[in-house]
């Protein structure tokens, strides 16, 4: 029996394969993981026996083309935390945790009135004087100070609120 043409192959479990994906991984991940998976199949193609499974290969296929971007992409998003725990070190409860820990900070802070976040970030995390923050915000020193207290009063608040919605759940 000889092999079908490629293309019909791609015709017949498009569809499958790009749900499986979707499912996987983000949605706008999925489609690029597809084009990968693809384009693995197409080269390794012709070595493959007439007779093989082909929808089985490429689930398999498409499974390490997932794999490897999601390892991409928890790589990218710790690397930037400098996080001194490497990311194979934490199970997969304790990354979903931190990933959600995370997104609930950056939208409080993303909350916050423009000078006092800007304020916060550069007291907190360019380390910058209170006067120097108050003459890249066109203020007073103890305005400047001001703002960062705020800022950090408004996430202590919401944060706890989140934190005690977070325990409600559970």
């Amino acid at each position: 029996m000889p092999q079908q043409p490629f293309e019909t192959l791609v015709e017949m479990h498009r569809d499958e394969i790009f749900a499986y994906l979707w499912r996987l991984i983000p949605g706008d991940q999925a489609e690029d993981c597809l084009q990968e998976t693809f384009l693995r199949a197409f080269r390794a193609y012709k070595r493959t026996a007439p007779d093989s499974n082909y929808r089985a290969w490429l689930y398999k296929i498409a499974t390490n083309v997932a794999r490897t971007a999601h390892t991409r992409r928890q790589r990218e998003m710790t690397e930037p935390l400098h996080n001194s725990e490497a990311p194979e070190q934490r199970t997969l409860l304790e990354t979903v945790t931190f990933r959600d820990d995370l997104k609930v900070v950056l939208q409080a802070v993303e909350a916050l009135p423009h000078k006092q976040r800007a304020a916060l970030m550069m007291r907190k995390y360019q380390d910058m004087d209170y006067k120097d923050i108050g003459v890249a915000l066109e203020c007073s020193p103890g305005t400047a100070r001001a703002h960062v207290y705020q800022a950090l009063k408004k996430l202590r608040v919401r944060l706890a609120g989140d934190l005690d919605r977070s325990t409600e759940a559970e």
